[in-house]
């Protein structure tokens, strides 16, 4: 049987409003992230906090966020996409409200806490949408443009932050706004957010998919419901599916991390002596390179190479080449202009980790595809979280004392070698064939290879 025209439309038109709302929760989760770094010495001003106050305030987020992975994972599979975002960006809202209202540090602490395991459960969410209201040969290029409006939340978290605290006047009264809005904004997640275009009165996306590629629609069986035990089962028992890409993953945003998020800034101060005002917008150029390679990677991935894992294999390789540029020239490069390019190709082929959502979603069924997800998403932020502290050991230097190039240098070239041997991994890696995710192949039996007749696909 044909399905509606009608129907089919409303579905590729409102699953764009399902996305809109949720990318809007998602591009405050990476502003969230980097907004500490802003407001830093207002919170010690207005709090007499010092420098390692500070620190753990910056960490909170992270702890919470790396915590919160997987059980963003299995809410999403139990609890379903709306209510799982929704209630989270209402802890977010909350936490950021509490900041805005904080009368001492304790408070503000707390608050970044709530922000952190709020904004924690949107991706994996976001994750879920792109696989059940989208084909499967959107999923990579849907997956970039959601990174690429996430580093763009980034970038409004530092100027344009910086202009709302001075003229609002006080940098809790932007929080404050932060948090009502985001109350509203899980409102309309309530509203307007649905888990599949079933739910709308019209068909799934792989009926679409069928009719599109002029095939029979066979309804499958209800869709297999897995106990939460089962799906970690599948997801930690999928051998050379899962750990050799979730190794890859946790060397590959380490370095990122410790590169952009820690030791970046430092190493032109400390090596260069280059003032904040100069290096800070050069560094923005990764999040800039970011914007523009996340939803290049996707669109290469779906439409041009038709692999995941070619596009991670030729983004890696020229990520290492990077750190080799890094780690070999430190302290001899010292052209603005040539940290600028670096910078942006640091981040527009280092993007290119989006595809590997992708890669590692393709193996397992829908039902359990969050958990899939947020199990493989611990491992990156892990990876952050275990490099910051490794290199920060070995940057330790006395009270007073300014770190030498070759701690940097020491540094560079351990996350050389580290990525080095995430090529590796990656290489091993197993993707799914492209053909098993075609309409009536093996791996999709809704749908019959046979072609339908011109009257089966017209509109009813």
């Amino acid at each position: 049987m044909g399905i509606s025209l009608e129907k089919m439309d409303k579905v590729l038109k409102y699953r764009w409003v399902v996305f809109i709302i949720l990318a809007l929760a998602y591009f405050f989760v990476y502003f969230h992230r980097v907004s500490t770094a802003v407001v830093a010495a207002d919170i010690m001003k207005t709090f007499g906090v010092g420098a390692a106050s500070i620190g753990l305030l910056g960490s909170a987020y992270f702890y919470a966020y790396t915590a919160m992975q997987l059980p963003s994972g299995i809410l999403t599979d139990s609890w379903g996409v709306k209510k799982t975002a929704a209630v989270f960006t209402l802890v977010a809202a909350i936490g950021a409200i509490l900041t805005g209202i904080s009368t001492n540090f304790n408070m503000v602490l707390l608050g970044r806490l709530l922000i952190g395991a709020g904004v924690a459960m949107v991706y994996i969410p976001v994750m879920k949408v792109l696989a059940i209201w989208f084909r499967k040969n959107e999923f990579a290029s849907m997956s970039g443009v959601l990174l690429a409006i996430g580093n763009i939340g980034a970038l409004s978290a530092a100027a344009p932050l910086a202009m709302a605290a001075a003229v609002l006047g006080d940098w809790q009264m932007v929080f404050l706004l932060l948090g009502i809005f985001s109350v509203l904004l899980a409102g309309a997640i309530w509203g307007f957010v649905k888990e599949k275009p079933e739910d709308i009165g019209c068909p799934s996306i792989p009926e679409i998919e069928a009719f599109e590629a002029r095939v029979e629609y066979l309804p499958s069986k209800k869709v297999e419901k897995i106990p939460m035990g089962e799906a970690l089962k599948r997801t930690f028992g999928a051998g050379m599916k899962f750990w050799p890409l979730s190794i890859w993953f946790f060397f590959m945003y380490g370095s990122l991390m410790v590169y952009q998020g820690l030791w970046g800034g430092p190493f032109f101060r400390d090596v260069l002596g280059w003032e904040k005002a100069s290096y800070a917008g050069i560094l923005s150029f990764i999040a800039i390179g970011m914007i523009f390679g996340c939803p290049i990677a996707g669109y290469l991935s779906d439409k041009v190479l038709k692999s995941r894992k070619k596009v991670l294999l030729m983004g890696t390789a020229i990520y290492i080449v990077l750190w080799g540029v890094i780690w070999t020239q430190a302290g001899n490069l010292t052209s603005p202009l040539a940290y600028t390019l670096i910078h942006f190709l640091f981040g527009f082929f280092g993007g290119f980790f989006v595809v590997s959502y992708a890669q590692v979603k393709e193996w397992f069924p829908a039902s359990i595809v969050g958990t899939a997800v947020g199990a493989y998403n611990i491992f990156p932020f892990l990876g952050g979280a275990i490099f910051m502290t490794l290199t920060g050991k070995m940057m330790e230097v006395a009270e007073g004392v300014t770190a030498s190039v070759g701690q940097y240098k020491s540094v560079w070239f351990l996350m050389f070698v580290c990525m080095l041997f995430a090529f590796l991994c990656l290489f091993v890696s197993k993707e799914k064939d492209p053909e098993d995710m075609l309409p009536g192949s093996s791996e999709n039996p809704e749908v019959n290879k046979a072609e339908l007749s011109e009257e089966s696909l017209s509109s009813k």
